[in-house]
């Protein structure tokens, strides 16, 4: 079992910046890579933004321009940096980690709201 816990999200201006966190715990050994993904009401899930863990880096277009992923190996730990977040990225923000051996596993979501 693998546990995934973001941290980070909330309430933040049109035009603010936001870092989420997503801390990988448990049965980690075959990660190969790990990703954020956002929900909006009414949407379906979509990719923000995935990360190996050699460093390679795969973005949606509408966001590579904004958002950042980035990992620390040492701390299980993957981010995504958001800047000049707009309304339409209002979404509810997942960590979805990639395994070798097993099944993807998914956090619980953490909510992210760009409002005035």
């Amino acid at each position: 079992q693998v546990q995934l816990v973001e941290s980070g999200g909330g309430l933040v201006q049109p035009g603010g910046s936001l870092r989420l966190s997503c801390a990988a715990s448990g049965s980690i050994f075959n990660i190969y890579a790990m990703g954020w993904y956002r929900q909006a009401p009414g949407k379906q899930r979509e990719l923000v933004a995935s990360i190996t863990i050699g460093g390679s880096t795969n973005y949606a277009d509408s966001m590579k321009d904004r958002f950042t992923i980035s990992r620390d190996n040492a701390k299980n730990t993957v981010y995504l940096q958001m800047n000049s977040l707009k309304p339409e990225d209002t979404a509810v923000y997942y960590c979805k980690s990639f395994h070798r051996f097993s099944q993807p596993y998914w956090g619980q979501g953490i909510q992210v709201t760009v409002s005035s």
